[in-house]
């Protein structure tokens, strides 16, 4: 991006997997641009699907990659989730099908966890790396029991460490359509408006949508949140998406990069 267009931008909103790291392997030339951007002013917020990962894990994941980073500029979809179900449904309680991120950012929040499937009024799923048959059959007895159903996002796929596709919270999803019957009541993630919402606030007072930059590795969750809330979009080409692909579609993007090192050339 060059300096003209830079200046018109004063907060970024940027993806995680696919574009700062893999997994625990930074992407080349992702610290150095960011401390470039940080230096020239510009706020930066981090916005990711991410549901079964807390705000704490994930800020100490871009510190120890050496991307300095506080929780308050860290939006995951497991946040969003938790404050959703803080403000429209306090006190209901809910089953989690996820890890511990998910589970913390819930208590964080006050959410209740249910002692029991069956208790629950809400199931909330997210992304599950080491998921079992028992967690999925829990999963399962809260749906059969009333449980309505929120997912953090329903992404397909996620790049996983070695920056290829892996499979993501819509597999989660599938299977309990498939036993239950049921599809998600809410899903919050990208490009919801409840995460727009939720980037632009973390952003901070002042900083008008137009003069943001989104800047992701997905067509359907970075560039279709960019494009749907009058915001300027970057799509990054070290994930999954190709440069074919990014002419593809209802949402393009204002520009297409080899990598978020791009942003300052």
């Amino acid at each position: 991006m060059s300096q003209s267009h830079l200046a018109e931008i004063d907060g970024l909103i940027i993806d995680l997997d696919g574009t700062v790291f893999h997994g625990s392997r930074l992407i080349e030339g992702a610290a150095e641009t960011i401390a470039r951007l940080t230096a020239f002013g510009k706020r930066i917020v981090y916005l990711s699907n991410r549901g079964n990962l807390s705000r704490r894990e994930v800020c100490d994941r871009l510190n120890g990659l050496g991307v300095p980073a506080v929780p308050e500029q860290i939006v995951m979809s497991s946040t969003v989730t938790a404050g959703f179900m803080r403000r429209t449904y306090p006190g209901s309680p809910v089953w989690a099908l996820g890890e511990q991120g998910l589970r913390d950012e819930l208590e964080e929040a006050g959410v209740p966890l249910a002692d029991r499937p069956e208790q629950a009024d809400w199931l909330i799923v997210t992304l599950h790396e080491s998921l079992t048959y028992r967690e999925l059959n829990d999963a399962f007895r809260a749906v059969r029991g009333g449980a309505r159903i929120i997912a953090t996002n329903s992404d397909k796929t996620v790049p996983d460490a070695s920056g290829a596709a892996a499979i993501d919270v819509a597999g989660m999803i599938g299977a309990l359509t498939g036993a239950a019957g049921r599809l998600p009541d809410l899903v919050v993630g990208k490009p919801s408006w409840l995460m727009a919402e939720a980037a632009l606030a973390a952003l901070g007072g002042g900083v008008e949508r137009g003069r943001c930059l989104v800047i992701g590795d997905s067509m359907e969750s970075d560039i279709a949140l960019g494009r749907l809330f009058g915001m300027k979009t970057a799509l990054v080409l070290t994930g999954s998406t190709t440069r074919e692909m990014a002419g593809v579609g209802k949402h393009k993007p204002d520009y297409v990069w080899e990598s978020i090192a791009d942003a300052v050339m």
